[in-house]
């Protein structure tokens, strides 16, 4: 981690990825599920805030218009 904010976003969206994960989980939901997990694993990969930030709207945002 580069800095106090990417390490603060990776939290952010690492603790909404948990709740997509355990709803999916639950739920039998299978994107939110895989979108949870994605938000937990990404931030380990990305080191630049702006795309941190982008990435992580995108996977929060992605079970609200995927539904199958």
């Amino acid at each position: 981690m580069n800095s106090a904010s990417t390490l603060m976003w990776g939290v952010i969206f690492g603790s909404i990825g948990l709740g997509f994960f355990v709803y999916g989980k639950k739920q039998k939901a299978i994107i939110p599920f895989f979108s949870g997990i994605a938000l937990i694993a990404f931030p380990y990969f990305i080191s630049n805030v702006y795309i941190l930030v982008l990435s992580g709207i995108i996977l929060i945002l992605l079970p609200f218009f995927i539904k199958i």
